[in-house]
């Protein structure tokens, strides 16, 4: 059996403890294509309800009830004689935990060959309280000491693949298959699993869990009703800075409001948009209150009706709550979002740059805060931050600093024509900014044509790429037209 993965490709930070980028050390990319698909795939199967709409929503039958872990969606990935390892969908490889180990050893021991498990990276507490995915972010990312090491932990939720074996859609064969090689497991285990009849018996298990002994939540499965995933809901209270006006038939109603969170150098960052949770008479006296304080803005941004929202000078804050916040893609990328400033002077909204942060699951409008104010205390960030983990959360989007630019190709050349000399240059240069930011290609090609005789003497023809191919190929268009 070929080997998976090139442990030279990765960087020791404690002990026997190594992690790195799958597409450095990875050496079957399929891997982590099936990893990310596991995540899409229990993203779309996953149904999010609060308590409330549990009641109403599950229909009756026999469920599996698990406690839900706050961790990091990872796969463990097996193969006997090579070191385990785990991957998660943005790439990172960690082996050589104590976990690892204990999982190896378990699967050998179990006569396994090859396996892909599901699971929870979390970190084993010993102060009482619950695990939290910041913890097992800093943790895995940089340990201080083996003893951090060896309290990162792997609760085993679904085997997709024992030795060619897919359990992940017979739930109740994966769950005795879980226990018979994890089941006495201290690193590794199956998460805490209990059988329940229907939405009380269900409910039942959330109450003692989630309120009684402060569980994030509870993931209910049935191989035939599907997955649910129930939450207590939270509530943020966030600045508004924008709203539209509903169409057609709704006209003169609010359609909905453009949220933002403020960071702690005062700047604001989209975060939401909310349009359920108001009565009618709300939605006709909120619009008009509003609609005397449109200020202009530089950032457009819109609904999912394609209109435009309405910008808004700061101040009002409203209370909402949400089912539950994101911070990854289901492929492990971050999620981006515009950070704009208040220009006082001008009076108008300016785009700054795209920043981590978050989606807001099922926000739902509760009341104004007239008793807050659009400040980085009454609308902190930390709101979210206690909930997810968000990087670079202290970071100022005005300093932070992107790479520089690397012009690869510039032509310039020059006409005389009746006195007027006439001049047409192309550059095109490389950002080297476009892992860092969505705001940036990776390549852009640029035309200036300057002719003082024309009614408009200077012109301006842009491309821009992620492709070096492509870039080239209007590189020599452009020369052909324009030389």
């Amino acid at each position: 059996m070929s080997d998976l993965l090139n442990t030279d490709a990765l960087t020791a930070k404690v002990g026997k403890y190594l992690t790195g980028k799958a597409g450095e050390a990875l050496l079957d990319p399929s891997v982590l294509q099936e990893v990310r698909m596991r995540r899409r795939q229990l993203g779309q199967m996953m149904i999010a309800l609060d308590r409330e709409a549990a009641v109403r929503k599950i229909p009756s039958g026999d469920y599996s009830v698990s406690r839900k872990i706050d961790g990091e969606f990872t796969c463990l990935v097996y193969r006997k004689g090579q070191p385990a390892f785990s991957l998660n969908p943005g790439g990172t490889i960690r082996t050589g935990a104590p976990f690892h180990e204990e999982a190896a050893a378990a699967l050998e021991k179990a006569g396994i060959e090859s396996a892909l498990i599901g699971g929870e990276l979390y970190v084993q507490r010993t102060d009482g309280n619950r695990p939290r995915v910041h913890d097992v972010t800093r943790v895995a990312r940089a340990p201080e000491n083996e003893d951090e090491v060896g309290s990162l932990a792997f609760g085993v939720f679904n085997l997709y693949d024992v030795d060619g074996t897919d359990l992940s859609m017979r739930y109740g064969d994966a769950l005795e298959k879980m226990g018979e090689i994890f089941g006495g497991g201290s690193l590794v285990h199956p998460v805490e699993t209990v059988a329940a009849d229907g939405s009380k018996g269900v409910l039942k298990i959330f109450d003692d869990w989630v309120d009684n002994q402060g569980a994030e939540g509870v993931v209910v499965r049935s191989d035939s009703a599907g997955v649910f995933k129930i939450k207590p809901r939270h509530t943020l209270d966030l600045a508004v800075i924008g709203f539209t006006e509903s169409i057609d038939d709704r006209a003169g109603l609010l359609h909905d409001l453009l949220l933002a969170i403020v960071r702690p150098d005062g700047m604001f960052q989209l975060v939401s948009r909310v349009g359920g949770g108001f009565s009618e008479e709300e939605r006709a006296t909120i619009l008009k209150d509003l609609e005397s304080q449109v200020v202009d803005s530089d950032f457009v941004e819109v609904n999912s009706d394609r209109v435009a929202y309405r910008m808004l000078r700061p101040g009002l804050v409203v209370e909402i709550s949400c089912l539950d916040l994101i911070s990854r893609t289901s492929r492990g990328s971050t999620i981006d979002k515009m950070v704009l400033e208040w220009n006082e002077e001008a009076e108008k909204w300016e785009g700054v740059r795209r920043l981590p942060l978050c989606s807001i699951i099922s926000p739902q409008y509760l009341r104004m805060r007239d008793d807050k104010e659009a400040d980085p205390d009454d609308v902190r960030i930390s709101q979210l931050s206690d909930v997810v983990e968000i990087p670079e959360l202290n970071t100022s989007a005005e300093d932070l600093e992107l790479p520089a630019s690397e012009i690869l190709k510039r032509k310039v050349a020059t006409k005389d024509l009746r006195g007027s000399t006439m001049v047409r240059k192309i550059i095109v240069w490389k950002t080297n900014k476009e892992e860092e930011s969505r705001d940036y290609p990776a390549y852009v090609i640029h035309l200036t044509d300057y002719s003082p005789s024309r009614k408009d003497p200077l012109q301006h023809e842009i491309r821009v790429s992620d492709s070096r191919d492509q870039i080239e190929h209007y590189w020599k268009e452009w020369q052909e037209k324009y030389f």
